[in-house]
């Protein structure tokens, strides 16, 4: 089966298709700057453009930055505050004519490393950590998710954790991936002492780069980086609409 994945974020908006059988994507993926201001109608625009560049007529899969409850946006992190209380998915629908499941971006990634990335297989609690443009967060228990956790929003040091230990905020501060990576260990510090994972997946554009501040971690976790990277909110947004 395949189905269309979009993955939302801060800085950009994703797609591609995705074989769900294999959890892979089948073809190229597209990416297009997030509109800035990210209003509504804006993203509701590039979503429909995504769409149609990939002539896609059937059911879509949509991770969004926020609580999503019933398909509605209860929060908006990193994006235009008139998304709160908006209908992500009837938005999305009624512009593209394609049916919707929208989730929490952060929950697609995580989806998608339980079942066919660094997760898969593994009982326990399992917190999986996105570094972008803020922090995302999917909690699994016993492979069970835990919807709309945002522990990205919590405090560490006083401060919103997302402004403390985010990729956003390592290059806004030139922050080398030494120091940022202390910062870093204090969130997942702080979080170890909130829900004692068994195991600690860290997702997004830092994945990549983990062997530069692995080291400065300190966590009685076990810590993996994301298998999936960059792709796993596609293929996780592609999974929860099948």
């Amino acid at each position: 089966m395949h189905i269309l994945g979009i993955d939302i974020g801060g800085s950009g908006v994703k797609a591609g298709v995705v074989d769900v059988d294999k959890g892979c994507l089948v073809g190229e993926r597209l990416r297009i700057p997030t509109p800035v201001p990210a209003t509504p109608e804006a993203v509701q625009a590039a979503v429909v453009s995504l769409v149609r560049e990939f002539s896609w007529k059937d059911a879509v899969g949509c991770g969004f930055p926020g609580v999503i409850h019933d398909g509605r946006a209860m929060t908006a992190a990193n994006i235009d505050p008139a998304w709160v209380g908006a209908d992500v998915a009837g938005l999305f629908a009624d512009a593209t004519g394609c049916s919707f499941h929208v989730l929490n971006d952060a929950d697609a990634a995580g989806i998608a490393e339980m079942r066919f990335g660094a997760g898969r297989g593994r009982l326990g609690v399992v917190l999986l950590v996105t570094v972008g443009t803020g922090l995302g967060s999917a909690l699994f228990s016993d492979a069970v998710l835990v919807p709309n956790t945002e522990f990205g929003h919590i405090l560490v040091r006083g401060k919103v954790a997302e402004r403390y230990a985010s990729g956003a905020v390592r290059e806004q501060e030139h922050l080398s991936w030494s120091k940022w990576g202390k910062r870093f260990n204090r969130y997942l510090q702080r979080m170890e002492e909130l829900v004692w994972p068994d195991l600690f997946i860290i997702g997004g554009g830092a994945s990549k780069k983990h062997e530069r501040f692995f080291p400065q971690i300190d966590v009685q976790a076990e810590i993996v980086p994301a298998q999936l990277r960059n792709e796993a909110g596609i293929i996780g947004a592609a999974l929860s609409a099948a």
